[in-house]
């Protein structure tokens, strides 16, 4: 056996029952009730019953058959090395909107590796096309009952779909999806709008071919196709107009208002973006259906704005320092930061916030979301202004488990760049107040008294 396939510990949780168990970072499972292990989809269901037997190889060589009462469902608290257990999968799809082709070259080469592993959307909410996915996955997946599975549809025209993935299987691959709704496994869409190609008349045709999939598929979220400025050789598209906006927002509300008496769902979602452009309110937290298509930016900064008023309420009585600093955010957030920033500054005027819109020059001018910013343009606009006592930047800039940007900077090199500490503010409004207001806002006045 190959050692990418070998099951081994990476870590395990404090307090766990594998800690209990003794199991360390350098050992194998090797079995679970007898049954050899392929990936993570046997793992997570082999683990659910309240009595398995495990077989580890400890790194002496010598074998240990663990027998293990716990919880239904509950975790053994074992983090391996390769989050999936087995070779990830990659896309055999050529989208005309894939991003990754849109990038510059000489990134780090993690950057250009197209995913498309059903595994990866049960685990991380990844979205798959299904081209990838053979018959024994979807059994897998129906005998395991895993859920839920992110699908990017794009389309539900068979033809069009094999046009805008390249890829002459994927019409048929959307039966899969029927198959998965039949066997009652939770799922969410994914529709990239691109101008011309599937939104007007083919984005009504979607809708309408996707409520047949209600209520397992639960929400389908439509966002605009990102477009950076290498694309050279690449499917014309064209960035959607303000008219455009308005069009995709009074297709999707209509919807909406016709299926959320029947099955108390909205169904249907928009991204920010869309609003944004169009230059409409967002809607009320209760359109969101419990925010489930968050990290396609569903309700993202409705839920963000939330959060900040309900702490910054609670704030009220707080002794908070004088102080000075600065946020860089994205463009797209920019005025909502800003909103909120006099918002802190009427009430504590102690603080001052300066608030940065951080053009993307480095993926161009049509990327306006936080999470594609880089370092260089960081220091490059914010170089030179006036930055107080820190710098706030949201979490999502980062690279998940590391201090590093997009490209390759890291938070020390732009701390040295700017002269001033670089704070990363997880994506919480409440952790935003408490970024804002500093040392002292936790404390109230009588506290302190």
């Amino acid at each position: 056996m190959e050692k990418q396939y070998l099951h081994i510990v990476e870590k395990v949780a404090s307090g766990s029952i594998a800690e209990e168990l003794e199991i360390e970072a350098g050992d194998i499972l090797l079995e679970i009730n007898g049954n050899k292990i392929e990936d993570v989809f046997d793992y997570q269901y082999f683990t659910q019953d309240e009595y398995i037997e495990v077989l580890i190889r400890k790194r002496s060589g010598e074998e240990w058959l663990l027998e293990i009462d716990k919880e239904f469902d509950e975790d053994l608290g074992i983090t391996f090395e390769n989050g999936l257990m087995d070779a990830y999968r990659s896309c055999r799809n050529k989208c005309i909107f894939c991003f990754i082709d849109q990038m510059p070259k000489g990134m780090r080469e993690t950057l250009y590796f197209k995913d498309d592993d059903s595994r990866l959307s049960f685990l991380q909410g990844n979205y798959v096309t299904l081209t990838n996915m053979s018959d024994e996955d979807i059994n897998r997946i129906i005998r395991y009952h895993l859920s839920p599975i992110n699908i990017s549809f794009q389309t539900t025209n068979p033809e069009l779909r094999c046009k805008m993935l390249n890829n002459r299987f994927a019409g048929e691959a959307l039966q899969k999806a029927w198959r998965l709704a039949e066997a009652g496994i939770t799922m969410n869409g994914q529709i990239v709008l691109c101008k011309g190609v599937n939104d007007g008349a083919e984005l009504e045709r979607s809708i309408q071919d996707l409520t047949k999939l209600l209520p397992t598929l639960e929400s389908v979220s439509v966002v605009p196709v990102g477009l950076s400025k290498y694309r050279e050789g690449l499917f014309p598209l064209e960035p959607f107009t303000k008219e455009d906006a308005q069009a995709v927002l009074n297709c999707i509300h209509q919807w909406q208002n016709k299926l959320f008496p029947e099955y108390g769902l909205h169904f249907i979602h928009a991204s920010d973006e869309w609003y944004i452009l169009a230059q409409e309110e967002l809607p009320k937290a209760e359109r969101y259906d419990g925010y489930l298509q968050l990290e396609n930016g569903v309700g993202m900064l409705r839920l963000f704005m939330d959060e900040f008023q309900e702490a910054f309420a609670q704030a009220a009585s707080r002794v908070v320092l004088p102080r000075k600093l600065s946020i860089a955010t994205g463009e797209l957030a920019y005025p909502f930061i800003q909103e909120m920033a006099l918002q802190v500054m009427e009430r504590f005027p102690q603080i001052t916030i300066y608030v940065y819109p951080i053009r993307n020059n480095f993926f161009g001018e049509q990327i306006t979301v936080s999470g594609l910013l880089t370092g260089q343009d960081l220091i490059a606009q914010l170089t030179g202004k006036m930055l107080g006592e820190c710098v706030l930047l949201p979490q999502n800039v980062l690279k998940s488990d590391e201090r590093i940007f997009l490209d390759d900077i890291t938070v020390d090199m732009l701390e040295k760049a700017l002269q001033v500490p670089v704070d990363i503010v997880k994506s919480s409004g409440q952790d935003f107040v408490n970024a804002v207001l500093g040392e002292f806002a936790g404390e109230n006045l009588e506290e302190i008294e």
